[in-house]
């Protein structure tokens, strides 16, 4: 297989591991992409990190998914945590280790060691822990290890020495035992770990790290060493939700989507025309434009085209359920009436309150558990304050190939300000304009002491759409497009319009047709 074609993985399927390299899978959302097909099999990983990264977690879900989705027991053995504590930290992921080890999928063994018992001696070894760990595999034939954390083992030691010594023995017992370890271990001033010994005889380490910026706190995962096999190397945003561990590297989101022909309409047969026939289904849509322009209304137009089999999500982050519901049955939408029938379901929540990759999963997980047809984010622009414009681009280049992958139609709205040229502003759309296959741009302006609305596509990819500005009203009726119309001054809209109009109409002019009519020639004239 040529490197490209390595490169080429599907994003439906589990990516396999290159020949002569054996792995197993871990089951975690994004790890086993992200290592191309999961960690070395019959080799120890070592996971590192400081306090409350979630080493642990980490190590604990690979053993239970191990256990539960591809049949292989495992061995656990904590120096710090007893079994009962274990079984309720996994608890709170839905995992029932009690249930595990009465099957003998698991067998956790709290091994006890006093620091003040330890001697240093040169007749110190591991030969005691050997036989424990070799009695526990055996007991249920596991295939998988863990042991949390590996520097209780060697508390009161400072001969590196024999730390080395010891510590190559224990990796070396568990390859000729053949069984798929994980190792945790904090980390050290300048170095992986304490000691600085475990990752060079590691065949692969996984560094985690829980960082705080601006107040609000970000875990991040790295392979830092991978022997035999590729592996991406960049830092990858993790999150510790209700069930377990997820990583979502942004490697992973190769363009292999399919790209649908079926037309669905935006809710406003006007605007359908203006896009040739509506938005293709599976695509993804960019409303922007100033406060005010009319937006929200436009996405809650999508959001209501739902049909019997189909749902909709719409992601709030300025205004209530109620309020946006409230709000838009002005303008004649019943918000309220898909919401009763589950055919919409509305999600609000404020940028600020969490960081970028908590509100991604927490999209992940609303999609997952109510599998739209439809999503709105509205507007995405209230990231800004928590992420600057490369995190949010990389936030939204996920969540855009995500739901291209799913095959679901993506509407988010992003608002600029005043000083915006032609409707456009950098900022505003957070670098994604080019990731967008629709953009809409809604404008607001002042004519004859009027503010009125207009509203163009400014691109539409694999359609022929309409290149006019149209104005655009919003009233109780719902959302009008009104013909472009224009007098020697040029675009002419709201009540100057309808003036203009009535002016040309009575000197022969046409209410629909721009200008009054040239008269026809006298015979004889040049």
């Amino acid at each position: 297989m040529s490197v490209a074609t390595q490169e080429l993985v599907s994003t439906t399927r589990r990516p396999k591991g290159p020949p002569g390299i054996a792995k197993a899978l871990t089951g975690i959302s994004g790890l086993d992409e992200l290592t191309s097909g999961g960690l070395p099999r019959g080799r120890p990983t070592l996971i590192c990190g400081g306090a409350g990264c979630g080493k642990t977690v980490l190590g604990l879900e690979v053993l239970v998914r191990g256990a539960t989705q591809y049949g292989e027991p495992g061995a656990i053995f904590t120096f710090e945590e007893r079994g009962d504590e274990l079984a309720a930290n996994v608890a709170s992921f839905g995992f029932d280790l009690p249930g595990l080890v009465a099957q003998k999928k698991l067998v956790v063994d709290h091994v006890l060691i006093d620091r003040s018992e330890i001697e240093e001696t040169g007749d110190y070894n591991l030969d005691g822990l050997f036989i424990r760990l070799g009695h526990a595999i055996d007991a249920i034939g596991a295939k998988r290890v863990l042991l949390d954390t590996i520097e209780v083992l060697f508390a009161g030691f400072a001969n590196k020495e024999i730390l080395r010594s010891e510590l190559r023995r224990l990796f070396r017992w568990l390859k000729d035992k053949g069984v798929t370890a994980l190792i945790t271990g904090e980390r050290g001033e300048s170095t992986l770990t304490r000691h600085g010994i475990e990752e060079y005889v590691s065949d692969c380490v996984i560094l985690l790290d829980l960082r705080v910026q601006d107040q609000i706190s970000t875990r991040r995962l790295r392979v830092v060493k991978y022997r035999g096999t590729r592996h991406g190397t960049d830092e990858y945003p993790f999150l510790i939700g209700d069930h377990g561990i997820s990583v979502l590297p942004l490697s992973s989101l190769l363009l292999g989507h399919q790209a649908s022909t079926e037309r669905i309409s935006s809710g406003n047969s006007e605007l359908d025309r203006m896009l040739g026939g509506g938005y293709y289904r599976g695509s993804s849509i960019m409303v922007s434009g100033g406060s005010g322009t009319g937006k929200t209304s436009v996405a809650a137009c999508l959001a209501c085209t739902s049909s019997r089999d189909e749902r909709a999500i719409y992601f709030s982050f300025e205004e209530s359920p109620a309020q946006l519901i409230r709000n838009m049955s002005s303008i004649g939408l019943n918000l309220a009436g898909l919401v009763k029938k589950k055919r919409l379901r509305i999600i609000s929540t404020r940028p600020s309150g969490f960081g970028l990759e908590t509100h991604l999963f927490t999209i992940y997980q609303a999609i997952e558990e109510f599998k739209p047809s439809v999503v709105v984010l509205d507007p995405i622009t209230d990231f800004a304050p928590i992420g600057n414009k490369n995190e949010i681009r990389a936030m939204m280049t996920r969540l855009v190939d995500h739901l291209k992958t799913k095959g679901i139609t993506a509407l988010l709205t992003s608002s600029h300000g005043p000083g915006a040229v032609d409707g456009h502003s950098s900022e505003a759309d957070a670098g994604i304009s080019s990731l967008i296959d629709t953009w809409i741009v809604l404008q607001s302006f002042e004519v004859a002491g009027e503010r009125n609305r207009a509203i163009s596509v400014r691109k539409s990819r694999g359609t022929a759409h309409s290149n006019q500005i149209r104005e655009f009203v919003i009233s109780s009726r719902g959302l009008s497009l009104i013909s472009t119309y224009r007098d020697a001054a040029g675009f002419v809209v709201g009540s100057a319009r309808e003036a203009q109009q009535r002016h040309d109409a009575g000197n022969g002019g046409s209410a629909i047709n721009n200008g009054p009519k040239k008269p026809s020639a006298s015979p004889g004239s040049p």
